[in-house]
């Protein structure tokens, strides 16, 4: 006796093939009534469908990748790990891709999107210049996830998950103001960097402006070029390029946890003790910020829902859902640690 294909059971519904695909696979763009109408054909027919086949596929298609800018910062740890894992609850293969600091991000997804045949991406980290002739040759869908986008008007919404680096820079300068800080040296990229140094600056002027504070140059000091930027030797070397300079300032924001930690260590070295020396303050919040000693005051950034909301707002552009919200900014939150005290 033949067998029934998934021709078949499409000619006897009167659909195409996809609409049969569909409803096999529980996937949107069906209606109910057409969905239980070849579902009962299929149970009358006893069709099996080819599950080798359509793993086959799904292997093919069904791929999320990651592009992260960055791979050495801590911070993207914790969220890459949510996304494997809300990833492959969904039944997608999941695959990450390193950006170097100055490659073009949009560049490395056009060639992926052809090797791999995606059905989303995920933007991780860095920065995001690209013009709308470009981004428009993306077909697949994206968000953008803590990623800096230099105020451009791009000609099109771009989905993206954040936390508004400005605002949560000067909650946690104003709080090293407010017990009685006022020399306060900033680690950080060259201002010429459109990325999360950039915002974090001027969260960090905005602080000074409003305790009434001088903004100096010489307080100011640029870390690592490179992948290293963001790392705990990173900090380690900028603060003792400091501690070398003679500097006069009782506290260092520091743009990142791994920063401050690297930081202290040279503190130390210097036989100086955090904070009786120094202040020192961090920004994201890392695991390893609250088992240090002494602890990081730093801005805790939500993590796993920064991650959740990323691959939401993708799923449901796969599934054809333009109606969400595609710009959500999370705050984050001061957390006061042994790192800092008053003076």
């Amino acid at each position: 006796m033949k067998s029934v294909t998934i021709k078949d059971i499409a000619k006897m519904c009167g659909v195409g093939v996809s609409t049969v695909s569909r409803a096999i696979n529980d996937k949107p763009g069906i209606n109910a009534e057409t969905k239980n109408k070849i579902l009962k054909v299929i149970e009358e027919s006893n069709y099996v469908p080819n599950n080798s086949a359509r793993n086959l596929k799904r292997s093919e298609n069904e791929i999320i990748a990651v592009l992260v800018q960055g791979i050495n910062n801590s911070f993207f740890n914790p969220i890459i790990s949510e996304f494997e894992k809300f990833i492959k609850k969904k039944k997608y293969t999941f695959i990450l891709q390193q950006i170097d600091e100055y490659q073009d991000g949009v560049s490395v997804a056009l060639e992926l999107e052809k090797e791999k045949r995606l059905k989303g991406i995920v933007f991780l980290g860095g920065m995001f210049h690209n013009s709308k002739r470009k981004l428009d040759k993306l077909s697949v869908p994206f968000v953008l996830c803590t990623v800096s986008v230099p105020g451009k008007n791009l000609g099109r919404d771009i989905p993206s998950v954040s936390v508004d680096d400005e605002k949560e820079s000067f909650k946690i300068v104003d709080y090293l103001c407010s017990i009685g800080h006022k020399n306060i040296a900033i680690f950080s990229s060259p201002e010429v960097d459109e990325g999360i140094s950039y915002h974090r600056m001027q969260g960090y002027k905005m602080a000074l402006k409003k305790n009434g504070i001088a903004y100096l140059d010489s307080n100011v000091y640029n870390l690592l070029d490179g992948n290293e930027r963001y790392s705990e030797k990173s900090g380690y070397l900028t603060a003792k390029k400091m501690l070398e300079s003679g500097s006069e300032c009782t506290a260092i924001f520091a743009v990142n946890d791994s920063v401050a930690i690297g930081a202290c260590r040279a503190i130390y070295e210097a036989g100086l003790k955090v904070p009786d020396d120094y202040s020192v303050a961090g920004y994201d919040g890392l695991d390893m910020s609250r088992y240090y000693i002494p602890s990081i005051t730093t801005i805790r950034q939500p993590v796993e829902d920064m991650a959740d909301a990323t691959l939401n707002i993708l799923f449901k552009m796969i599934d054809g859902d333009e109606s969400i919200k595609q710009n959500i900014i999370f705050p984050g939150k001061l957390i006061v640690g042994e790192s800092t005290k008053e003076i």
